[in-house]
């Protein structure tokens, strides 16, 4: 008999789950390049129902929060489905430091209309708690993108709400791994599994997870409406890259650490956000709601957006290009982004990956030292 996930750690039901029990069966989930099916049985159309390849990421997604879970094309389309359960004339409150995708999709939610935007610091759990009592719709991310804050998510998912609304997480950066929203009393958690769940760099998917069964099944119809169905591939390399999610989180979230202890001490760096480093604002938070603090650091470079750009053109290992939670480490300077120009112009997002640290930090310390040769003759902070 297939163990359920609340008899197994979270890293076994990585390894084990969405995999056939019965003798004969591909030890794997294999491939079902299908659009429809034989009538008669639990499938007919693909849009509608499913495969059972989407059904093996969506059960081990959906373990890890001991939830049900929907898998979309996108992260993206995964959250414009809970959006979609606004009614027009909602309050959708969203934190003050947001993804720019999020940010632009209840933009334009606004101009169309449909719902009115608060925004509010993410530290603010005080108005968090005092939103969830107003608001329909109550949009967090934990840890932040780009500048990393942690919210006090116990305090805010446990706080009373009106009737139907829903108080939504994106989960991406901590994973389930690092935080389970559900526990703390989130309605739904999300993720891009194009992310850490991939790994890899080559797919896109989300998915959404839930404990509330009529949200459960409005999900689904969003995404059978809006055909935001997550392709066959797709959800094979998710369900791959998941197996080892646990042993790539943890390795990069320990060179994380590294990195993000000797930024702060390096003579070309101004500040370092990770909520790993006592100096970070939610540090005490982090500690509290957080099993691990994650892969994903930020710092500002002395000299501006010039100087930044300078670090990125001379990385050598880490690859300069733009996603992140992948084997691979990543940088950016979030600011060149349009739609992200309010941030720190000198500001670099980095996507530790599972390389040696050593490896890191040397090409890390080289293309600094070649876009600012003056920082070489200051002593470290």
């Amino acid at each position: 008999m297939h163990p359920h996930s609340d008899e197994l750690t979270l890293e076994s039901w990585l390894v084990t789950a969405g995999r056939a029990s019965e003798p004969g069966a591909p030890l794997n989930v294999p491939l079902v390049p299908a659009s429809n099916f034989i009538i008669g049985g639990a499938r007919e159309y693909s849009r509608d129902d499913g495969t059972p390849t989407w059904q093996a990421l969506e059960e081990l997604v959906g373990g890890l929060e001991s939830g049900q879970a929907v898998a979309f094309a996108s992260g993206m389309a995964a959250i414009a489905a809970v959006f979609d359960q606004m009614p027009a004339g909602s309050i959708v409150v969203l934190p003050d430091d947001c993804y720019q995708g999020v940010a632009g999709l209840a933009a334009a939610g606004e101009q169309r209309g449909r719902w009115a935007i608060q925004r509010i610091a993410l530290d603010d759990t005080t108005g968090w708690i005092r939103a969830c009592a107003q608001a329909d719709l109550v949009w967090l991310e934990s840890p932040s993108n780009p500048l990393l804050g942690v919210a006090d998510l116990q305090a805010i998912c446990a706080a009373p709400r009106r009737p139907g609304a829903i108080v939504a997480v994106d989960n991406t950066f901590a994973t389930p791994l690092n935080q389970r929203p559900l526990d703390f009393g989130a309605t739904v958690s999300l993720q891009s599994a194009t992310k850490f769940i991939g790994g890899h760099s080559d797919l896109l998917a989300g998915v959404a997870t839930t404990r509330d069964d009529p949200l459960w099944h409005a999900l689904r119809k969003s995404r059978e409406l809006a055909g935001a169905t997550p392709g066959t591939l797709e959800c094979f390399l998710a369900v791959r890259g998941a197996r080892t999610m646990a042993l790539r989180l943890q390795r990069a979230q320990n060179s994380a650490m590294v990195l993000a202890e000797r930024l702060e001490r390096h003579a070309l760096v101004e500040r370092v956000r990770y909520p790993g480093l006592p100096s970070h604002p939610t540090h005490a938070t982090a500690k509290r709601v957080l099993k691990g603090f994650g892969t994903i650091l930020s710092f500002d470079v002395l000299g501006g957006a010039a100087t930044a750009d300078a670090v990125c053109r001379n990385v050598r290992l880490v690859r300069h290009a733009t996603s992140l939670g992948a084997v691979e480490s990543t940088m950016e300077r979030r600011a060149a982004i349009p739609g992200q120009e309010h941030l720190p112009p000198a500001l670099l997002r980095l996507s530790v990956g599972i390389e040696d640290v050593g490896d890191l930090w040397r090409d890390l310390e080289g293309a600094m030292s070649v876009a600012r040769p003056d920082a070489q003759r200051h002593p470290s902070k």
